[in-house]
C-alpha cells in the first residue's frame, strides 16, 4: 500500500486539475451562448439564399452555370473539411475525421481520387499523419470566426470545380443538434442538388427577371451561395467544439471527483493502518518490559 504522503499529493493534484478542468468547463459555457447566437443569426440567411439558388436552379433561364451542371463521370472528387483548432472536445473532430476518412476509402475503391481542403488545426494535424492530397487550408479562426478568412480555400476548391479538375466537391463538418449532440456529416455541395423542399411556390414554374443580365447575377449569387453554406458550416462546428467540450469537461470534473473520494478512503485505510501498527509496537515493547 501506498504512503499517506503519496496518496495525499495525488490527492492534491487531483484537485488541483478538477480546478482547472471546472474552469474550463465555465469558459465553454460562455462561449457555447455567443457561438450559438452567431449560428442563429447566420441561419436564416442561410436558408433563404439556398431557397432562391433552389429555385433559380428549378428555373428555365438561358444562361445554365456550370455550377448547377452534374458531371457525366466522377474521376476526382474536393472535399472541405472543417475541423476545431483545439482539442479537449471529447470525440468531436475523432467522428467527423472517421466518417470522412470512410467515404474517401469508398471513392478510393471505386478509383475516384480525392482532393483535400482543411479548415481547422485538427484536420491539418490529421492529415499530415494519414496522408492525402490537400490543395490548401487554413486554422486558427478564433473565438468570432469571420468569412474573409475562408474565403481563400473556398475560392481554390471552386477555381478546380471550374476548371475540371473534380468533378464534384463535398462539405465536411458538425452539425449542431443540441447540447448534448453534434452530428458529423459530409454533405455535396457542387453540383448544387435541387432539394425539392427548398423551392418556393408549389408546382409553379416562373422565372426570375434578371437586370442587367442572368449570366453576372447567377455567378455571383451562387458564389455567395457557396460561401454562406461553408461559413454557416464554420460557425456550427464553433458551437459544437464548445458545447463538447463543455460537457468533456464536465465529466472531468466529476471523474476527478469520483477519484478523489477512492483516494480519500485509501488514506484513511493507511492512516488507520499506520495507527494500528504503532499502538500494536508499544503494546509489545511494554510487554516485553
Amino acid at each position: 500500500m501506498a504512503s499517506t504522503k503519496e496518496i495525499r499529493t495525488k490527492i492534491k493534484s487531483i484537485k488541483n486539475t478538477q480546478k482547472i478542468t471546472k474552469a474550463m468547463e465555465m469558459v465553454a459555457a460562455s462561449k457555447m451562448r455567443r457561438a450559438q447566437e452567431r449560428m442563429l443569426a447566420s441561419k436564416p440567411y442561410a436558408h433563404k439564399i439556398r431557397q432562391v439558388v433552389a429555385h433559380l436552379a428549378a428555373g428555365k433561364s438561358e444562361f445554365r452555370h456550370a455550377y448547377l451542371e452534374a458531371r457525366p463521370e466522377v474521376k476526382r472528387v474536393g472535399v472541405l473539411i472543417v475541423t476545431s483548432d483545439r482539442g479537449l472536445c471529447g470525440g468531436l473532430n475523432a467522428n467527423l475525421l472517421k466518417a470522412a476518412l470512410l467515404r474517401i476509402r469508398e471513392w478510393r475503391a471505386q478509383n475516384i481520387e480525392v482532393d483535400l481542403c482543411l479548415i481547422g488545426a485538427k484536420g491539418e494535424a490529421f492529415f499530415r499523419r494519414f496522408g492525402g492530397r490537400v490543395l490548401g487550408s487554413v486554422a486558427h479562426l478564433g473565438d468570432r470566426p469571420e468569412i474573409g478568412q475562408i474565403l481563400g480555400v473556398i475560392s481554390l476548391m471552386l477555381k478546380a470545380y471550374e476548371n475540371k479538375e473534380i468533378d464534384a466537391l463535398y462539405l465536411g463538418y458538425n452539425d449542431f443538434v443540441n447540447t448534448m449532440t453534434q452530428r458529423p456529416q459530409l454533405q455535396p455541395l457542387l453540383p448544387i442538388v435541387i432539394d425539392s423542399s427548398e423551392e418556393q411556390g408549389s408546382g409553379s414554374h416562373w422565372d426570375y427577371l434578371y437586370e442587367p443580365d442572368s449570366r453576372s447575377l447567377v455567378e455571383m449569387l451562387l458564389s455567395r451561395y457557396i460561401e454562406s453554406q461553408v461559413y454557416q458550416s464554420v460557425v456550427e462546428n464553433f458551437a459544437c467544439e464548445q458545447a463538447a467540450r463543455m460537457v468533456a469537461m464536465k465529466n472531468a470534473t466529476e471523474n476527478a471527483g469520483g477519484l478523489i473520494a477512492d483516494l480519500q478512503l485509501v488514506y484513511n485505510k493507511a492512516r488507520q493502518a499506520a495507527i494500528t501498527q504503532e499502538l500494536a509496537e508499544i503494546i509489545a515493547g511494554a510487554s516485553a518490559v
